[in-house]
Parts: C-alpha cells; sequence; structure tokens
C-alpha cells in the first residue's frame, strides 16, 4: 500500500516519527512525503525511512502560486490532500490502495482490516466519534465535520476516483479554517461523501484513536500488544498536540483507572519527536510564508486574494507585497477580510457558542454556573 502524509517543513519531526511507525509495523508500506514547501531540506532528504519526498507543487498544478497564496501554513498543508492523491494514483499505476496519515500519528500495528476493507469498498472513512456520550466532542464534530481527515483510505476504483476530483475541485476554491460559513479545511466536506459515493465508514476502535476517544476508553497492553475498547490498536493520533490540547484533556477526560496507559505512550511519543529534532526543526519558517522580499505576507491580503478577481490581476502574488491587497494604511492587518467586524456585541448565544467552541460544554457550562451563582450572592431576590 502507498501511505502518505502532508506536510510544511516545521512538521518533519512529526512525520519523520509516523514514517518510521508505518515502516515498522505495515510490511507492505511504501511512505511517500508531501512536502509544501518551495525546497526540499537535506534533513528530509537523509531520512532513511521517506521512500520519496515531493513537493507539492509537482503534484500536477496549473499554477501552484496563486492557489497557495490563499491559505495560512495549516490551510495549505491540508488543501493538496486530494490532488496529491489523484497524483499518487497516476504516480503509482501498479498499487491499487493509497491511504492517508496526518504526520501527527504514530502507528502500533499493521492495519490488517484496513487491507482486507479494502478489496472491497474503495473509500474508507474514520469517525471521530464511535459511540455517545461525550458532549463536548459531539459539539465539537457538529463545528469541525464528523469524519477525522487524519485519516483517509481509497482503493482504485471510478467511484473513488470521482470522488477524489470532486474533492480536488471544492478544495481549490474552499479550503479554508472558515466555520462561520460552514467549512473547517479539508474535512468539513467529507460529511457529505456517504451521500454523493459508496463508501465505508470504518467503526473500529483501535485506528485513529485520539484525544476525541479518551472518555471512558479503555486502553491497555495485553500479551505485548495494545487494546482499545477490546480492538487491537492501530494508530493513535496525537492531534492537539501543539495547542495543549492532549494534555488539557488527560486532565478533562481520564480517571485513574484509564489513565496509564495512554500517559506512557504519549511521553514516549514527545521523547521521540525530541529525538527527530522538535525542538529545533519545529521552528522551520515556512517558505511560502513571505513575498519574495522577504517581508511576512499577512493573513488579511491572503484572503483578499481568495477572490478570482486578483488572480487574474496579480497572477505572479508572492512577488507582491500587502499594500498591493490591502486598503491604505492597513499593511500588515492582520484582520479577516472575509468576515467584517459586527458593530453590534455578540449576543449570549453566541458567546456560549463560542466558549464551547474553545474550552468545551462542560467547562462552559460551569463558567456560567459560577457566573450566576456569583451574581446571585451580590444581587439577593
Amino acid at each position: 500500500m502507498i501511505y502518505f502524509t502532508s506536510i510544511c517543513s516545521n512538521y518533519l519531526p512529526k512525520a519523520m516519527t509516523l514514517a518510521e511507525s508505518v515502516k515498522r509495523h505495515c510490511p507492505d508500506a511504501h511512505f511517500v512525503l508531501c512536502l509544501v514547501e518551495r525546497e526540499v531540506p537535506d534533513v528530509a532528504r537523509a531520512f532513511p525511512h521517506f521512500d520519496e519526498i515531493i513537493l507539492a507543487k509537482d503534484a500536477g498544478w496549473d499554477n501552484f502560486d496563486t492557489f497557495m497564496f490563499r491559505h495560512s501554513i495549516v490551510e495549505a498543508s491540508t488543501a493538496v490532500k486530494p490532488r496529491f492523491m489523484i497524483h499518487l494514483t497516476e504516480r503509482y499505476p501498479d498499487a491499487d490502495k493509497f491511504v492517508y496519515l496526518d504526520p501527527d500519528v504514530r502507528v502500533y500495528g499493521d492495519f490488517v482490516e484496513l487491507r482486507e476493507l479494502l478489496d472491497d469498498h474503495s473509500i474508507v472513512l474514520a469517525p471521530h466519534l464511535l459511540r455517545p456520550g461525550n458532549i463536548d466532542m459531539e459539539i465539537s464534530s457538529l463545528a469541525h465535520g464528523s469524519y477525522n481527515l487524519g485519516f483517509l483510505a481509497v482503493s482504485r476504483s471510478e467511484n473513488s476516483a470521482r470522488f477524489l476530483q470532486w474533492w480536488a475541485d471544492r478544495l481549490f476554491l474552499f479550503c479554508y479554517d472558515d466555520k462561520a460559513r460552514g467549512i473547517f479545511t479539508d474535512q468539513k466536506w467529507i460529511d457529505l461523501v456517504p451521500s454523493f459515493f459508496d463508501c465505508h465508514i470504518l467503526k473500529h476502535h483501535g485506528y485513529d484513536f485520539a484525544t476525541w476517544s479518551l472518555l471512558g476508553s479503555d486502553l491497555r497492553e495485553v500479551d505485548g500488544h495494545y487494546v482499545i475498547n477490546g480492538d487491537r490498536l492501530r494508530f493513535i493520533h496525537f492531534s492537539g498536540l501543539d495547542s495543549g490540547t492532549i494534555d488539557k484533556a488527560i486532565g478533562w477526560w481520564l480517571t485513574d483507572d484509564n489513565r496509564d496507559t495512554f500517559v506512557a505512550l504519549y511521553a514516549e511519543y514527545l521523547a521521540l519527536l525530541e529525538q527527530n529534532g522538535q525542538s529545533v526543526i519545529g521552528k522551520t519558517p515556512w517558505s511560502y510564508g513571505t513575498y519574495a522580499g522577504g517581508d511576512k505576507i499577512a493573513n488579511a491580503a491572503r484572503v483578499v486574494y481568495r477572490s478570482p478577481d486578483w488572480w487574474e490581476r496579480v497572477p505572479h502574488p508572492f512577488e507582491a507585497n500587502d499594500a498591493t491587497f490591502l486598503p491604505a494604511g492597513r499593511p500588515g492587518a492582520d484582520a479577516d477580510a472575509s468576515s467584517p467586524a459586527s458593530e453590534e456585541p455578540p449576543t449570549i448565544v453566541n458567546r456560549f457558542l463560542r466558549s464551547t467552541l474553545d474550552i468545551g460544554f462542560g467547562p462552559t457550562m460551569a463558567k456560567a454556573v459560577r457566573k450566576l451563582t456569583s451574581r446571585g450572592a451580590r444581587d439577593p431576590q
């Protein structure tokens, strides 16, 4: 099977850790790195577990710069995924199974179930949640998508080819972190896949185990291998590491009865990242983060350039500057031009929803109760 991940250079330590674990546990794996940079750094070329490194710009784009300029670093890494997967199906005509994994994944066992599923199904998706009960994550799934795009697998077929082209077409225009418009990078689009295409929903606890899976989880070591809720563990998705969400989730959703194994594997993962140069490589600047002259590109300039009118007006945006796109007096502004500020204050409902997305439903309710309690103490009826 062809495995790949898509990153910018600051995520190289994570991709190295992923590739090593894939090659160790999946004997038929050929690992390809999609790098969203202008050049391949030497540290990536020297890493033995990358079977091939392909720059995203070399995966069949007509004008990659006009596409790339419209995206932030996180949006860019996800926006290239379907076009790159199409490229892999063309580059490896004898391969029939292709697996995408996010860079912050570590594999703990061979994907035997997935390999068999791909014999009969041409699209395999993994939902964030496999059981009800964690209302914080249920609300988060409504905002960010039912299926986690840290994992996606396809086998060669007309059905998967139509899916990849549809997804690539949508992400060419709309792969932004813009939840107010119902868009969350590449992921929210996948909610439509079961309606549009034949697919299989993988309901196996051992795939894509992550922070959203922690509440009530039973992860343990049995006879030299890991088992989660009765299923063999295949990979952990350490999503939320950089934001600190994993550490918070450990405190929110794990107890003395189910904490030790996950915490130990998390600590081991952090140590591997450091061995692969996280403290240094993790600070690598993005080569698409600046103009040709070296100035940083303001997010507001990227947002303005999302209008197709600009693509013809400025066909080489990296050779321009912020003043080309932003009104006089606002060069370098960070405001999101697609979401003008309202003059009206947010409603209580809006504040509640925003707090829920930021810190979760439970903490938001606790905060609301504290405010009501303190208000009652100040203003007794």
